[in-house]
């Protein structure tokens, strides 16, 4: 009898240090994401507040020779199997040869990474967005010639867009979602705690209740 007294503290010890090491671990995983994202929050909510200045870079180049040549022969290629195919058939957006992706990460400092083109009979374009801004690339066809742009929003633009995961790639969304999980166990194991310490703090789930109660009233009163 005595024993199986004993075991109840020592499973409910057991119990509680297990709460607590894993709210630790995953607080220590989602602090510097957690503060990224609640700076973030302040400034997606209050955009006028911490508007950048835009830079714009153009550039304007030719083409050499070879490149010129193999790329119109491949415009000629995609443009004639998209005539051939339905819709349904039609497989990914074409992406640009691979002798011209490395002569425009040289020549513009850029990762075309496979970025998918338009082609039109006169024209090869290409959207390069980004976080924190956007940029181009389009290809005339008969000259060679070929007009770059970029748009860099700033800092604050870039992290802005890191938050919602726009044009951040798949690393990052990756990011995002290994940090939302260690946020719901850093939560789900907070309110474990609660309760195991609720009893000693008569305010515990009156505070915790506004902290529900609260925003559910803005979204039904106030959004609209």
């Amino acid at each position: 009898m005595n024993a199986v007294a004993r075991s109840k503290p020592r499973s409910k010890n057991t119990w509680m240090k297990t709460m607590h090491q894993w709210h630790w671990v995953s607080a220590a995983i989602s602090l510097a994401g957690l503060i990224l994202f609640s700076i973030t929050g302040v400034t997606l909510n209050n955009t006028s507040l911490f508007e950048g200045n835009a830079e714009t870079t153009q550039r304007q180049l030719a083409l050499p020779n070879d490149i010129h040549v193999n790329i119109q022969s491949w415009a000629n290629t995609v443009a004639n199997g998209d005539a051939s195919e339905s819709k349904t058939q039609r497989a990914s957006p074409p992406v640009l040869p691979a002798n011209l992706e490395n002569w425009l990460d040289q020549a513009l400092g850029i990762r075309i990474a496979g970025r998918p083109a338009e082609v039109s009979a006169d024209e090869v374009y290409v959207s390069l967005p980004e976080p924190g801004g956007d940029a181009w690339l389009a290809i005339d066809l008969a000259s060679g010639e070929l007009e770059y742009e970029r748009i860099h929003r700033g800092a604050i633009a870039y992290l802005n867009d890191l938050h919602k995961g726009r044009h951040s790639g798949v690393a990052w969304r990756w990011f995002i979602d290994i940090l939302a999980v260690a946020c719901l166990v850093f939560a789900i194991t907070g309110l474990v705690l609660l309760k195991i310490h609720g009893k000693n703090r008569p305010m515990t789930w009156p505070i915790t209740s506004a902290g529900v109660v609260i925003p559910a009233l803005l979204m039904l009163l106030l959004v609209h």
